[in-house]
């Protein structure tokens, strides 16, 4: 038995009654059209029945491609993470010396985080640039 003959469902249904909402708004039915047309869909029993109902209009579009989520490359991963190791331990120490000389010492951890910091802030940003630009052609 072909898939015509075979009874249709809700969700079947409702898909049918989408395009035909998205004919609509594309100018292709106009409203009596629409009217009549989705009238038929919830009266409708089986596919062949549904397929009738849109088979003058194009078919539906592909739905998009899932776009992969952006993820830190490995290597720059790891390298934020030996800063931000670096970083600990060099704040550490500067919390312990100032607690021990019962005063804040100058806080020279920024001169550890700030510079090296920032050369990896732009290594990642030209990364993500170039990235992105493989990625859309």
């Amino acid at each position: 038995m072909n898939r015509d003959g075979l009874r249709a469902g809700d969700e079947d249904r409702r898909r049918v009654a989408d395009r035909l909402r998205g004919a609509l708004t594309d100018g292709r039915l106009t409203l009596p059209e629409y009217d009549d047309r989705v009238r038929d869909v919830f009266t409708a029993r089986t596919f062949g029945h549904l397929s009738r109902l849109v088979a003058d209009l194009p078919a539906e579009p592909a739905p998009p491609a899932a776009v992969p989520p952006r993820r830190l490359p490995l290597a720059l991963a790891v390298i934020w993470t030996v800063w931000a190791a670096v970083l600990a331990v060099n704040v550490t120490f500067w919390v312990l010396a100032s607690v021990s000389s019962h005063r804040a010492i100058y806080p020279w951890p920024i001169w550890v985080a700030g510079p090296s910091g920032a050369a990896l802030l732009v290594a990642t940003i030209g990364s993500s640039l170039i990235r992105r630009r493989e990625s859309t052609g």
